[in-house]
């Protein structure tokens, strides 16, 4: 395992970086992107890449509105993750961003993504540590203190290229269930969201995910920490940053509060019964 440490740029440019590096060493095939949770944030940018991306999450409507808006999707599917078309060993490169997290049986998901990566490729993931100060305070307070979060940008189309595919699944509801409390997406005052509510599977922590790739035969090639959602849930007033504190002195550390997020840069081997050292 990696070191954990402050990624060099910021957590977005460091995982199109990665998927553009990758993208050079094929240089004469079609790059396949999974975007997996497009109902929230943006995706990778691969530049001029040849490159088709496929999205799939969670069913609500306002995932499903912003997966709508979307102009970077060829095709989509929300629904059931355990249960949505994955093809096996189709994509080149997963990018889960907040997803891990927020869905349930977390660990058959990550099978479903690892199944549909072909050897070789890269898993990018970035989630919410459960096993945080954040993490504790993020299960426990009410509702109405997770304000703040950051923007969500709608990264421009690649132009023409013929018809997007958007797949539809089904109607979307009408607006049963879209309240302030308890949309996919919470908005705070100054026009800005957060990452959809979290449920907090055990494996979405960082000693989750290690232990995740251990089992399963991946390897960490980066990981990195961050304490971006310790700062939005704050919004800028120092309360979430003197709670965590608390929480990690009250645990005697074992939920630190050095961090609130974790990213990890992890590869499929290539040959499936390598020895991982």
């Amino acid at each position: 395992m990696t070191d954990l440490r402050t990624p060099p740029v910021n957590d977005g440019d460091l995982f199109s970086q990665r998927a553009r590096q990758y993208a050079q060493e094929k240089p004469l095939q079609r790059i396949h992107i999974l975007e997996a949770g497009c109902g929230w944030g943006t995706g990778l940018d691969l530049g001029d890449r040849e490159h088709h991306v496929t999205g799939v999450d969670l069913e609500s409507p306002e995932l499903r509105a912003y997966t709508c808006d979307r102009l970077d999707l060829d095709a989509w599917h929300l629904g059931d993750l355990r249960t949505v078309p994955l093809p096996p060993r189709a994509f080149d490169i997963v990018h889960a961003s907040y997803l891990i997290e927020r869905v349930p049986h977390a660990e058959l998901v990550l099978d479903r993504f690892v199944a549909a990566l072909k050897p070789g490729g890269l898993l990018l993931v970035r989630l919410r540590d459960r096993n945080t100060a954040f993490g504790f305070l993020d299960r426990t307070l009410p509702n109405w203190m997770h304000i703040g979060g950051r923007r969500r940008r709608v990264r421009p189309g690649r132009g023409p290229r013929g018809a997007h595919a958007r797949v539809p699944d089904a109607p979307v509801p009408e607006t049963a269930g879209t309240g302030p409390e308890t949309a996919a997406t919470r908005t705070a005052g100054n026009g800005r969201t957060s990452p959809p509510p979290a449920i907090y599977d055990r494996v979405a922590s960082r000693s989750g995910m290690q232990w995740y790739c251990v089992m399963r035969g991946l390897v960490i090639a980066e990981e990195y920490t961050s304490r971006q959602a310790v700062r939005a849930l704050g919004a800028g007033t120092g309360l979430a940053e003197l709670l965590c504190r608390l929480v990690s002195v009250i645990t005697r550390g074992r939920l630190p509060a050095d961090h609130s997020e974790v990213t990890l840069v992890i590869r499929k081997p290539e040959n499936r019964f390598a020895r991982v050292i």
